[in-house]
Formats: structure tokens, sequence, C-alpha cells
């Protein structure tokens, strides 16, 4: 599966920005999808996780109650709805895909497709 991320962007504290995910091939809808997100000087992490059917999510602590992870399986499409954005939520953000089970969702490691990164400034 091949995947593109859009919707870079500058906002505001308290700001809100949508990414968005679409990706190739007819098999979208067996991969487990996540977003990750990188600081400069800081490892990549999960930002949230969404497995095939939707059934299931994850967020990272830090962006509960704030953002939003969706797939629509017929269009092949991703989404990370980002709102009350902080400063400290500015990084690159990747969406990837994953066939491991829903234990090996957490890492970096255990996504075998990624995106092209997408920048994220939230300023104060």
């Amino acid at each position: 599966v091949q995947l593109q991320a859009y919707g870079r962007g500058l906002v505001q504290a308290g700001g809100f920005l949508r990414l968005s995910c679409a990706a190739s091939g007819r098999t979208f809808n067996t991969y487990t999808m996540g977003w990750f997100r990188q600081a400069p000087g800081k490892e990549r992490e999960l930002v949230a996780r969404m497995n095939w059917s939707g059934s299931s999510t994850y967020y990272v602590d830090s962006v509960k109650d704030r953002f939003t992870i969706s797939r629509d399986n017929a269009k092949n499409t991703m989404r990370l709805q980002m709102n009350s954005l902080k400063p400290e939520d500015t990084a690159v953000y990747y969406c990837a895909a994953t066939r491991n089970a829903l234990s090996a969702t957490y890492n970096a490691a255990d996504y075998n497709y990624w995106g092209q990164g997408t920048q994220v400034t939230v300023s104060s």
C-alpha cells in the first residue's frame, strides 16, 4: 500500500487542523493505520491509531480529547482531526500502515508503510 499525507499548516495555539492520508490499492481495509509525529531532536511517536474496522482506537495521552482519528475504507482514506492545538504539537506528522496484531502497533518499527511527512506548526 502506498500512502500520501495532506494537510500541512501553520496555526495559532488553540486552533485546529485536519490531516488526511490517502492510500492506494485495494487492501486498505486490511491494515491498522496510525498517525505518528516527530519533533526536532525527538523520537517518532505514535499519536493515534485505528484498527482496520475502526472498532479499536488508541491515542497518546497528550492528545486525548483533542485529536480524533477516523478512516473511510470505501474511500481509502484516513484523517486526523486536531483541535485545541498547542505549540508542543509542532512536528512532522506521518501516516503509516501495518498488518501487525494490535498488541504490536505502538512503535514506529511496527509499521511497514509510510507516507511522506507533513509539517504542522503551532505558534504561541
